[in-house]
């Protein structure tokens, strides 16, 4: 099998490296990729992952026997129903099931349908609304552009001037929407659902940290770390979580006409009336698609395939390593604000080391001398894995210690908490 993968991130990278491992895959090509993703696979230009007749031409060029899209943007403009329609197999679902992410309006009103367990909601278009909104809900105000936003639409404040302020910007956007919802205490989980349109394949549940700073600190970001399993999480957490929310929702999806064939990321809280829905995203998440596939010891193509063509049901279940896995983003400078390129990346031989650690890359690239630069605002996320939590931070932290990045900065608390049995549910 010869698969072709769309984008340029840590969790392509993450995604490239398990399918090279899986016996059943013969070749890899990405597009664009980037300079890690290089050394493991073949890389293709693509100066927009959303030209659909670009990525069109790379998967007739190369034959491909499946098209993995990566990133969310090509999935709401349409790229996998134009593979489709061209005979393609595609892990990825239709512009019409990407609505899950690319509108958090349709996705609560999905959520309402299939009756799953999901915060209060007001979708609003003036300023007025969502100031009526906000003070019916009370804060921590939770104000999200209704499109797409790479992880960054989102405010939680205790600030009412700060939450308006961001509903304006958000509303100043052609066509734009706010959703304002109520506030959901308890920790987060996120969890990715294989579908085929009819059948659903949890993967293990993941934490992953949005605020920029320790101890949750700062602006949103897309994400600064994660880690997997989640050892304080209920048990039955998972199966729970697709009788009452996977199952149902493909099969509204399903009901529609408009059946989800991909990875739907089911975002929760887990608060003291038990787990609600935050979110769904149609794609694979950043970062936590990297300690998931860390651990996952069931070949990943083979899995990829069967969900694009309808045959979810030969997986009865998934094999997953014991080990624990955390991931650290190595940020540029002023992220999550506009970041500083073109800064030299130093040391990354030196992680190989560090047992168990590896590097994905997310923002680099080759200047004109052939040295790596950071390329964007999340550089590079530093795996490891270990015995337990506290070996696995051990590891990670120890091969972040030997990247070099010129005003980088990274969290250093991913999965403290977990490690000290810190967190409770409830």
């Amino acid at each position: 099998m010869k698969v072709l993968v769309i984008g340029s991130g840590a969790r392509e990278h993450a995604i490239v490296r398990s399918l090279v491992a899986d016996q059943s895959v013969d070749a890899v090509v990405a597009a664009p990729g980037n300079p890690g993703i290089d050394r493991l696979a073949l890389c293709e230009p693509l100066t927009d992952v959303t030209d659909a007749e670009a990525v069109l031409e790379v998967a007739r060029r190369h034959a491909v026997d499946l098209v993995v899209i990566g990133p969310e943007a090509p999935l709401v403009a349409g790229v996998a129903d134009v593979l489709r329609d061209s005979g393609f197999d595609v892990f990825g679902p239709s512009a019409e099931a990407a609505r899950l992410e690319g509108s958090k309006a349709f996705a609560k009103e999905v959520m309402s349908a299939a009756e799953v367990p999901t915060g209060m909601a007001h979708l609003c278009t003036t300023l007025d609304e969502v100031a009526e909104s906000i003070d019916a809900f009370g804060a921590p105000y939770v104000i999200k552009d209704d499109g797409l936003a790479a992880g960054k639409g989102v405010v939680v404040t205790e600030d009412r001037a700060a939450a308006l302020a961001h509903a304006e910007a958000c509303l100043a956007k052609e066509g734009g929407e706010v959703v304002v919802e109520e506030f959901l205490e308890g920790p987060e989980v996120s969890l990715f659902v294989l579908s085929d349109g009819t059948t659903v394949v949890p993967l293990t549940p993941a934490q992953d940290f949005k605020r920029v700073g320790d101890d949750d600190a700062g602006p949103n970001t897309g994400g600064m770390g994660a880690y997997s399993p989640l050892s304080w999480a209920p048990e039955g957490l998972t199966g729970d979580l697709v009788r009452r929310v996977a199952q149902p929702t493909i099969d509204e999806m399903r009901r529609r006409g408009t059946p989800f064939v991909g990875v739907l990321f089911i975002g929760l809280a887990m608060t003291g009336r038990g787990p609600r829905v935050i979110e769904f995203n149609a794609r694979f998440g950043d970062p936590e698609t990297q300690v998931v596939l860390a651990r996952l010891l069931t070949p990943l193509g083979g899995l990829l395939k069967a969900a694009a063509t309808g045959r979810l049901e030969e997986y009865d279940a998934l094999r997953w390593s014991e080990e624990h896995a955390v991931t650290v983003v190595v940020a540029s400078h002023n992220y999550p604000g506009t970041p500083r390129t073109g800064d030299p990346i130093s040391g990354l031989d030196d992680v190989e080391g560090v047992p168990t650690a590896y590097v994905l890359h997310a923002g680099t690239a080759l200047d004109g001398d052939g040295t790596l630069v950071s390329a964007g605002g999340r550089v590079l996320s530093v795996v490891a894995t270990g015995a337990d939590l506290g070996q696995a931070r051990e590891r990670v932290y120890a091969a972040v210690d030997l990247v070099g990045l010129d005003g980088g900065h990274h969290r250093s608390d991913i999965a403290l908490r977990a490690s000290r049995d810190e967190i409770a549910v409830g």
